[in-house]
């Protein structure tokens, strides 16, 4: 049974006109299907514009106990809830979840870790409210998805001790994916404003059509893939070694392309 999990990032969920354009291609893919998303540009502006400044290490939010309390009422809250509502007006059976609702996704809290940074140094970094996934309730979520059900998931998952944490929406894409890869041919899409992964940064014809995992250490050595795309690839690769069948990265208005964006395997 095919299934195609589509991850969609914060520029694309929080411009109206790139949601509408995604969530109509998304509504006519054929077979099984999930949406996750992320928002962190609106996360980041109502924190600033609370006062609340944000730091990103390596492509990732450092959360403390303030930030955590934004990105939920973000994540879960207006843009789940929008996605849900545009799905429901498209005749889809949308339900949107964080990981907390029916312990769908379980997590812990990071430890403190050494992460390389731009430089090359390393350093010591502690993430704050930052959730490591533990598991994915793929039993739970394949009955949803056979009765008809197309779960929308926020990058917010919890501790089973009463704690929610923030996790990188790529990655619960992938985690996702990867425990649905038992039950389904899973394809796996991950979908931004490019075209999928460029060679030249400025350059939006440079796309690279297939990366392997051999060519990809290369790859980050050249700084062709950093930032926030670092943990996009490491994530995909990290699906397919799991049983994905395969990954796409691509812009939100291709995903119905075959021949689109960059193949990871």
């Amino acid at each position: 049974m095919k299934l195609t999990l589509v991850k969609v990032g914060g520029a694309i969920v929080e411009n109206a006109d790139s949601l509408h354009l995604l969530l109509d291609k998304f509504a006519r893919i054929d077979g099984y299907k999930v949406l996750v998303h992320g928002g962190g540009r609106s996360a980041t502006r109502i924190a600033e514009q609370l006062g609340l400044p944000q730091q990103m290490i390596a492509g990732r939010r450092v959360t403390d106990a303030e930030t955590l309390r934004v990105v939920t009422m973000v994540y879960a809250g207006l843009v789940n809830k929008d996605i849900v509502a545009e799905l429901q007006a498209r005749d889809i059976n949308a339900l949107g979840l964080t990981g907390a609702d029916m312990n769908v996704i379980q997590s812990h809290r990071r430890a403190p870790k050494n992460v390389r940074m731009a430089d090359g140094s390393m350093q010591l970094v502690d993430y704050g409210f930052v959730g490591d996934i533990d598991r994915v309730n793929a039993d739970l979520l394949a009955d949803l998805i056979a009765k008809g059900v197309v779960p929308v998931v926020c990058p917010i998952g919890h501790d089973a001790k009463g704690s929610l944490l923030n996790t990188n929406a790529d990655t619960i894409a992938a985690e996702v994916a990867k425990a649905l890869a038992a039950v389904f041919d899973v394809t796996l899409v991950f979908c931004f404003e490019k075209r999928g992964v460029l060679r030249d940064a400025d350059d939006d014809n440079s796309v690279i059509s297939t990366i392997t995992q051999a060519e990809f250490p290369a790859l980050v050595e050249q700084g062709i893939v950093s930032g926030g795309m670092l943990p996009k690839l490491e994530n995909a690769f990290d699906a397919i070694r799991a049983g994905v069948h395969e990954v796409i990265i691509t812009r939100a208005d291709a995903i119905d392309e075959s021949d689109a964006g960059t193949r990871l395997c």
